[in-house]
């Protein structure tokens, strides 16, 4: 019997090996467009590879999927991050967990993951076909698929889609008769010109909220203010949940930022009104307070037009209430994104409707099985999309016979 894998990435990796592991007399072939497999897994995490994420409990894990979450609730509780940890130790790669929860291999080097899946593929007799561009996918009258590529045709008995997102073979899968969810971005940073902003690139702080009003979406976490506007996991959090609306509006929207985290305006209100006591003869501007870093400080208190020299005393009740504003609700214009390093993820792909995730295998088509961002399922930042991949992948091996 045999059985083709398209695409060389996470998924199909993991899910070639767990075939051949389960099916040792079945012929297992990966078929990669590109000249090189497992290209996301090197640049993951900044080279580091973020295997997955120390959440534990298959319910809360799904909370980190803006699409899949319902989905992906039965087979995390068959295959979570406590297997990925064993399946990795038990080939001998060992994971730590950083204090915001990511897990990354104890080498702090992608290509240790690479090694591994590598050298579980090669020891599991899976045969990898760089440069193979699938053509055609069309099933045969006798329960078999015929896979074109331009210089071979495979005739196989399962097939599995791994492919991330490739248009060309969404579009191969649509003329089959799967419903395709269009495709968008899903994790960006937003592009922001604002005074505010100037010479502070750099500059982060380790909680704050944003939303964008218009959407009442928000999401919490540390930020970072870049050269080309706002990034760090709270606004990649954010461009996930509302991924589809933001395309919509051509990402130009108004965006509110609360540096100080979760603390209303009137409430920031109130403790600077106390600040104006407590600090009465010091200078506003040379004594950040709330933690906050000493240019963004600077910043924020320039736009609340409070001048250099002006002591905490001398506050007048306009003033107190802008700089409030700035500091717990700071409204910014943004106009346009950036992927997010080198990592990109869309929302969008088959119709979850159409698959049994019991098996990851087509609703329509018998013998046809998908995993990975293939799918119309997502994630935040922190190893979650891999978690995804390694998942499918393992229940794919299990369910092929």
């Amino acid at each position: 019997m045999l059985t083709v894998v398209i695409g060389g990435g996470a998924a199909g990796f993991f899910g070639a090996i767990a075939i051949a592991e389960k099916n040792p007399a079945m012929r297992v072939v990966i078929l990669e467009r590109g000249s090189s497999f497992l290209q996301k897994v090197k640049v993951s995490g900044g080279g580091r590879c973020n295997v997955t994420h120390a959440c534990f409990d298959a319910r809360e894990l799904t909370r980190n999927y803006p699409r899949g979450a319902k989905e992906l609730a039965g087979p995390f509780s068959r295959f979570g991050p406590t297997e990925t940890i064993e399946w990795f130790r038990q080939r001998q790669v060992e994971l730590k967990t950083e204090s915001d929860g990511r897990m990354f291999p104890v080498s702090d080097d992608s290509q240790t993951i690479i090694d591994c899946l590598w050298g579980s593929a090669k020891k599991n007799g899976v045969e990898l076909r760089p440069g193979c561009r699938v053509e055609q996918i069309a099933p045969m009258h006798d329960g078999k698929w015929r896979i074109i590529t331009p210089g071979e045709i495979f005739e196989a008995d399962r097939v599995v889609v791994t492919t991330g997102s490739s248009e060309a073979i969404w579009d191969t899968l649509k003329k089959l008769g799967h419903t395709i969810i269009p495709p968008v971005p899903s994790l960006f940073t937003f592009n922001i010109k604002d005074t505010r902003l100037q010479g502070l690139p750099g500059v982060s702080v380790p909680q704050a909220q944003v939303t964008i009003p218009h959407l009442k979406q928000s999401a919490t976490g540390p930020l970072l203010v870049t050269h080309w506007g706002l990034s760090g996991p709270a606004i990649l959090r954010l461009s996930a949940w509302a991924a589809r609306e933001l395309q919509s509006c051509q990402y130009a929207f108004s965006l509110v930022v609360n540096w100080l985290g979760d603390t209303p305006p009137d409430e920031v209100l109130a403790q600077i009104n106390d600040l104006k006591m407590t600090l009465s003869k010091k200078q506003v501007v040379a004594n950040p307070q709330f933690g906050l870093p000493a240019r963004l400080w600077q910043s924020l208190s320039a736009a609340a037009q409070i001048p250099d020299t002006l002591r905490w005393a001398d506050l007048n009740k306009k003033q107190t209430q802008a700089f409030s504003r700035e500091l717990a609700a700071c409204t910014l214009s943004v106009n346009g994104k950036s992927t997010f390093k080198e990592e990109f993820v869309t929302a969008g792909g088959i119709d979850l409707k159409e698959v049994n995730f019991k098996t990851f295998e087509s609703k329509l088509f018998p013998g046809l099985y998908f995993a990975g961002e293939v799918l119309n399922i997502d994630a935040i930042t922190g190893g979650f999309n891999f978690q995804a991949a390694w998942t499918g992948g393992w229940i794919i091996g299990q369910s092929l016979v």
